[in-house]
């Protein structure tokens, strides 16, 4: 259901610079209110500042624009700085599969290190910035770097571990159990940003979601409002309060 034709990848050859006029800002890593998500650890003080070098710029990506699309040219990895992105593919008959909801602090692009072009794409839900690591100067860090180099390998070991989750979640559980594991993924990871973990804006639609999780729109409003009628949540459009935490943990 989500493999990719490789035809795109000789086919297709468009630049990944899908916004070349958005607002760019430098990009201070030491003073980052991120940095425990995304810096390495053990990184010596010497080699912060090689670190800072590298992460040249951050950049702004409205809502609704594309970071970067599938087939486009590899030659940066991301890191969301603030706002929220989903990344998705495309079904051979172009509908779109929803691949992952990327918060502030997560990584975004490694899809294209394997081949040189991106297999999905990386859209903002919202109006979003993300600080830019040109692979090419990334890959010399890491021979002079060992705590970026292990960084780099523990960000690839977690998105296959992720992934593997991922499709445990699409192939043995229900439509409830899918959306509560959804909402608690959500809610952990707003509380590992330092933000509320039981009140939180949704920015993905209903539809992505059911895209997400391999269920229809239809089932995942049905599930919210199933989940609030017992108490489990309160959903005013994209607010989400999670009421009973346990109780969607027990389903």
């Amino acid at each position: 259901m989500l493999n990719q034709t490789t035809a795109s990848h000789t086919t297709v050859r468009r630049s990944n610079r899908t916004l070349p006029n958005a607002p760019r800002t430098s990009a201070r890593c030491s003073v980052c209110a991120l940095r425990h998500l995304c810096m390495p650890q053990g990184l010596s003080r010497d080699d912060l500042p090689k670190l800072e070098a590298l992460i040249c710029s951050a950049r702004s990506v409205r809502r609704g624009e594309a970071l970067y699309r599938v087939g486009d040219a590899f030659d940066n990895l991301y890191v969301a700085r603030s706002g929220s992105l989903k990344t998705a593919m495309a079904h051979r008959d172009g509908r779109e599969q929803v691949t992952s909801l990327r918060l502030a602090g997560d990584p975004l692009g490694l899809d294209g290190i394997s081949t040189g072009f991106h297999t999905s794409s990386a859209v903002a839900l919202e109006d979003s910035s993300v600080c830019l690591i040109p692979y090419s100067a990334l890959k010399y860090l890491c021979r002079e770097t060992g705590a970026m180099q292990d960084r780099l390998h523990r960000l690839m070991s977690e998105e296959l571990i992720r992934e593997s989750f991922q499709m445990m979640v699409l192939g043995s559980l229900s439509a409830d159990e899918r959306v509560a594991s959804f909402l608690l993924d959500v809610s952990e990871r707003n509380g590992q940003r330092g933000y509320s973990h039981a009140e939180f804006n949704l920015r993905m639609t209903r539809e992505d979601v059911g895209s997400y999780l391999g269920v229809t729109l239809e089932t995942v409003s049905r599930t919210l409002s199933r989940f609030q009628k017992r108490g489990l949540i309160d959903a005013q459009g994209k607010l989400i309060r999670i009421i009973d935490i346990e109780g969607l943990r027990h389903l």
